[in-house]
């Protein structure tokens, strides 16, 4: 006589049951159902727990400066070329000396003014499954490029001196004066052309939180730019640069701002809104879950810390507790981040 065998239960693997049910799959390990279990994210970090960043400097030797960072799953390549403006070729530009030129002017933005910083982003075929071949750029570059052009002006971070070329006319006063008892006048240095530099970042790979590594990779490319001397020729009225090495000199950097994003995710009680959880570092799968993101710029010096910007899309559940829970953390990325940037 035959015997039924039990049936063998129906189970899924792992990466089928996060694709078929992404919400209860990370909601299952934020909220286990033993309560011995500590909550964690499907990814195994904490809800506070960062990424690994790893950062190297001068890999482009056609730029004048360049980094790599790799944040997870994220790499992000970001080459900086200076090329030079005169001052001549700038519309409205009408004075360019020392005391009176725009830049003179207190609180006037040259790099701004000037389009002085110019980024752009691209999203490299295969960095993830949604960037297929042959597409427009997509909203997600144009966005991030936004975002980044206007984080340079409100932090800004490069000091505007270091991409002004100056000229000193000499001082013919001797020769002209007709009493000796006449003082010579001094004369005045000059603008003659501006430093403009293009900012190409590139995304490798892309699993989350492309903000934070673009950013990363911005800062540590500026932080190894090396520009050559340039100087004016009266004889010939150009710009001439000079090739040798040792008289390159760097970027004066105003600080050292790095961003830290942070999603919300919200668990699903019978139509309500639950409990919420804030995961920093998001990756690819927890921001396909999560409506609402909170982005924050900090920097410390003098011993505090100095909160440049925040920005908040979508949600309700972030406030004034959530977000000093967020600064919180980033100064703890920001000691990170500038170990790994020699700063």
């Amino acid at each position: 006589m035959a015997t039924n065998a039990p049936q063998s239960t129906l189970s899924f693997p792992r990466e089928i049951f996060a694709k078929l049910s992404p919400h209860p799959y990370l909601l299952a390990h934020l909220q286990p159902s033993n309560p011995s279990i500590p909550p964690t994210r499907a990814n195994g970090r904490t809800t506070t727990q960062f990424r690994t960043p790893h950062i190297n400097n001068g890999s482009l030797t056609h730029a004048e400066g360049s980094a790599v960072v790799r944040i997870g799953d994220t790499t992000v390549v970001c080459g900086i070329r200076g090329e030079i403006l005169l001052a001549s070729s700038v519309p409205n530009y009408r004075s360019d000396k020392a005391t009176t030129s725009p830049s003179a002017r207190p609180g006037y933005n040259e790099a701004k003014e000037l389009d002085l910083l110019v980024p752009n982003i691209e999203l490299a075929t295969g960095c993830n499954p949604v960037f297929m071949p042959g597409q427009p750029p997509s909203t997600l570059a144009q966005g991030l490029s936004t975002r980044i052009l206007s984080l340079l002006h409100t932090s800004r971070l490069v000091d505007g001196e270091g991409l002004r070329i100056w000229y000193q006319p000499p001082d013919l006063s001797e020769e002209d004066k007709m009493d000796e008892d006449e003082e010579p006048e001094a004369t005045e240095p000059e603008i003659k052309a501006f430093w403009t530099l293009y900012i190409d970042i590139l995304f490798i790979s892309l699993d989350g939180n492309p903000f934070d590594a673009a950013w990363a990779a911005v800062v540590s490319a500026l932080r190894d730019v090396k520009l050559p001397k340039a100087f004016w020729d009266p004889d010939r009225e150009m710009i001439i640069c000079d090739d040798t090495i040792a008289s390159a000199r760097k970027l004066t950097l105003r600080g050292l701002p790095i961003a830290v994003t942070a999603l919300v995710f919200k668990a699903r009680d019978q139509g309500r809104e639950g409990k919420s959880w804030v995961l920093v570092d998001p990756d690819t799968f927890e921001e396909g879950l999560c409506d609402e993101t909170v982005t924050v710029i900090v920097d410390f010096t003098g011993g505090k810390t100095k909160m440049l910007g925040i920005s908040k899309n979508g949600g309700t559940v972030v406030g004034t507790k959530e977000v000093r829970e967020i600064v919180i953390m980033a100064e703890e990325r920001w000691h990170e981040l500038n170990k790994l940037l020699g700063g």
